[in-house]
This record gives structure tokens, sequence and C-alpha cells, in this order.
């Protein structure tokens, strides 16, 4: 799933090439993936892109006023296109969700496709006269890159560390991996209570916020949208590491396995030399 350096990097390489272009056409190949109706998607059409921001994970194309917020959901993604055809696409099951078309001043030939992988549909499309009008933008939390923003007043609840800082209505942006990432740069349990962190390791998880976005956004920022991707999976210390040696001990990258999701940990690094147990309910093994 993309998390906010990838989707921040996104939002910055369409801004610059769809900025003072005119939306030709948006086409459907899945109605499921457009949430909304009012306005209706044709109104795009004919009118000129402003600028493309981002609010959490969701990208916001302003389109004079009118915003088309994409959510690209676990297995969704868009590609760039210099050459489209002038044959509309069609409903259908592939991957291809939706095409939008823009000139440049040569033509309808380019613009983006979304598309998702797999059979989990999660990908979401919504065209709305005020992002604040798409629930997940309303609930987001604040922004951790934002001036000022400190982890301490959102740790006031009994809940696991990781899960708090995947919930989009705590932290905006943060998902799988950069929770992974972050905490292990912290050297903190994925399984710790958030109410029960010291003022040592409250500024060990700020900082390492901090410095893990910063890093990522610094190295994706100025890549095509075909190569964000992979370059999300080579900066990975520990996420997707299973069975690997931990870069800053040697230790073995371990896995607790969810129903839909896992993370990676190295308990050296982080849970005192004490492996996990298999289940999200588990605590350290005896």
């Amino acid at each position: 799933m993309p998390e906010l350096p990838e989707v921040d990097a996104l939002v910055d390489y369409l801004d610059r090439e769809l900025q003072g272009a005119v939306v030709a056409g948006v086409e459907l190949a899945s109605f499921s993936v457009l949430k909304t109706f009012d306005p209706p998607i044709d109104a795009l059409a004919g009118l000129t892109v402003t600028g493309v921001s981002r609010h959490g994970k969701f990208v916001d194309v302003d389109v004079d006023g009118i915003h088309l917020v994409i959510h690209l959901a676990k297995a969704g993604w868009l590609r760039w296109s210099s050459a489209f055809t002038d044959k509309r696409i069609k409903m259908g099951n592939g991957p291809l969700a939706l095409r939008v078309r823009v000139d440049r001043g040569d033509g309808p030939h380019e613009g983006f496709d979304l598309t998702e992988a797999g059979t989990r549909k999660g990908l979401a499309v919504y065209v709305v006269r005020d992002p604040a009008d798409v629930p997940g933008i309303a609930s987001l939390g604040p922004e951790p890159l934002a001036d000022g923003f400190t982890v301490r007043p959102l740790l006031d609840r009994h809940m696991q560390i990781k899960r708090l800082l995947r919930d989009q209505r705590t932290v905006a942006g943060i998902g799988n991996a950069y929770s992974d990432e972050i905490l292990h740069h912290a050297r903190l349990s994925p399984f710790a209570l958030a109410d029960s962190l010291d003022e040592e390791q409250v500024e060990r998880l700020d900082a390492s916020i901090q410095t893990v976005l910063r890093e990522a956004v610094a190295e994706a920022h100025g890549k095509p949208a075909a190569e964000l991707k992979d370059d999300k999976r080579t900066r990975m210390r520990v996420h997707g590491r299973t069975g690997e040696a931990c870069p800053v001990c040697g230790d073995v990258v371990r896995e607790v396995v969810y129903a839909d999701s896992s993370l990676q940990y190295c308990a050296t690094c982080q849970t005192g030399g004490k492996p996990l147990k298999d289940r999200s309910t588990s605590k350290f093994l005896k």
C-alpha cells in the first residue's frame, strides 16, 4: 500500500504533469470504484487542473474547484501515459478501473490510469466540491510532518503502538510498512501499549517518526510514478524482510502474521531478544 512518502512524491509528480492541463474526459472501467454521484464524474470534462495536493494517503486533484480525490488502498496504483489511443476503455473485470485523459495543448493522448491488482477491491474515487466531503479525509488525524507535530498527546489510549500508528484517525499517512520501520528505528516493540511508554521511549518515537518519514520523502521525491513502489521496497530495513539480517544488529528479522497482513521486527533491537508469538492477541513467548 502506498503511504505518506510515496503518495507525497506521487502528488508532486502529478502536480508537475497536470498543472494547467484540460481534462478531456474520464472513462470508467469499474462502476464500483466511484463512490460519489454529485457532482457527476462527467463534470470534470473541459475544466483545467489547478493543482494536486495530499491529505494523508489521499490524492486530491483540483479541477477548477471540483476535486477528483483518489485513495489507492492496498493494491491500487496510478500509471501515467503519454500515448493513449483514441479508443475508449471498456467496462470489465480486469485491473484497469479508471482513465483520466488530459490535453496539454497537443490532443487528449496523455493522462493516467488507475489500476488495482487482486480480488479484494478497495480503490476508491470521489468527485466532490470540498475534500472534506470525503469521509476518510474528514476523519483524518494530524499530519506527522506538519510543523509542531508531536506524538505525545496521541498516546493516552490503551492500545498497541503499532495499531495506533496505523490508525488514520490518530495519525494521517502512516501504514503497515512505515509503522514497522518507525518502531524498529525507535527500538520499540510493536505490541507495546501506547499509554505505557516512558518519557525516553516517547522521545525516541517522536524522533523516529520524523527521521524515517522525512528520509523516505526525500528519497521518493523526483521519481516518476512507475518507480515509486519498487523504490519503497528497496529502502525498507525490516518491513518485508522476514528471514533476512537486521541491518543494525545482524539478528534475523522476524514476522507476526495476521488474517490479512503481517508485521516485521527485530527481537534484539525491539523486544529484548524475546520473539513475539505469531498471533495478533499474543504477548511475549514465555
